[in-house]
């Protein structure tokens, strides 16, 4: 029977990892929107930035919690990630910074110079989707800095952007009407094969750059049992090139689809990877048990995780019955 000491450190880290796959979809959407803001015309930035005005801050509440945990409950993980990432952890902080500030200085500011913030959000939305990216390929090899990790974590980089802007894309087909939706679902078919094709190409290769994932998924029965993740994954994509490929189901309010079926790839690739990795919290150097703060100060962390995490989900649910509806163009007046 498992002990209170060996259950804690597993409960962490399932907070940790829903509250980064929650920062994963949240601020993803968000980012996305921030990729797409150069193909819109001047009224429509206005708006692709009003659909995210309430959320986009909030969002990124989920990546605080995700790396707070990892500092206080896994303090020797946490030593090993950061020291291995710092550079791109930077680039990605520099990013959301760009992206806050040039938030309020594009309305704020002369008009002369909204142009320039607009292009200082999309800078900021790329450096820190393409750090984010980095930082995921070079956790999954385990921070390898050989030739074939840097081309892994470059490859993930390079088109991580592809499912933002899905996931984007999917958000505004949401929130807007008319031709900024047409737009919308423009967008979301140039970036469905791209995203499709970056998914199956990073889950080939992660079995070449981890080998201890060829035996947890493909040898006997768990090929039987995983196989409903590919599967799901394949329906998933199939129902979202279904919906964007008829435009009058969306007119018929079912637009909701390519946003939720992005998401649903998103969950099962998070459980996917969860699976690959665990026990271990850094892959070949560190198990959960081992990286774990001890017990008595976990405790006390748990009874504040305790309070804190149904506060910030109970925020979130309210924050978006509150906001729910189609965007309008943003405005100060």
């Amino acid at each position: 029977m498992i002990t209170w000491s060996e259950l804690l450190p597993l409960i962490f880290m399932a907070v940790m990892g829903l509250s980064l796959l929650a920062y994963v979809i949240l601020d993803g959407y968000d980012l996305g929107v921030g990729l797409l803001l150069p193909l819109g015309s001047d009224s429509q930035k206005d708006t692709l930035i009003s659909s995210i005005g309430p959320f986009w801050d909030a969002n990124e509440t989920w990546l605080v919690l995700g790396v707070g945990v990892l500092l206080v409950a896994f303090p020797k993980a946490h030593g090993l990630v950061l020291q291995a990432l710092y550079l791109p952890v930077a680039v990605m902080l520099i990013g959301l910074i760009l992206r806050g500030v040039a938030f309020d200085f594009r309305v704020k500011a002369p008009v002369a110079w909204k142009p320039f913030w607009n292009r200082a959000f999309f800078a900021g939305s790329l450096m820190a989707t393409t750090a984010q990216g980095w930082m995921l390929g070079s956790y999954i090899t385990g921070f390898d800095l050989g030739g074939l990790g840097w081309a892994f974590s470059l490859g993930i980089a390079l088109t991580l952007p592809a499912v933002y802007v899905l996931l984007g894309a999917g958000w505004l087909i949401m929130k807007t009407e008319g031709e900024l939706q047409e737009h919308a679902l423009r967008w979301a078919r140039r970036a469905l094969w791209p995203m499709a094709v970056a998914l199956v190409g990073i889950s080939a290769a992660t079995p070449l750059v981890n080998p201890a994932v060829i035996d947890k998924w493909f040898a006997l029965p768990q090929v039987v049992a995983l196989l409903p993740v590919p599967l799901v994954c394949a329906v998933a994509f199939f129902a979202m090139r279904w919906v964007l490929t008829r435009p009058q189901l969306v007119a018929a309010g079912y637009g909701w689809l390519v946003f939720a079926n992005i998401v649903l790839i998103c969950v099962m690739a998070f459980f996917g990877l969860a699976y690959s990795i665990l026990p271990d919290i850094v892959i070949g150097r560190l198990s959960v048990w081992e990286a774990a703060a001890a017990t008595e100060s976990l405790t006390v962390i748990f009874i504040g995780t305790a309070i804190t995490l149904p506060v910030i989900v109970a925020y979130t649910i309210f924050m978006y019955r509150v906001f729910w509806g189609k965007a309008r163009a943003l405005s100060y007046a």
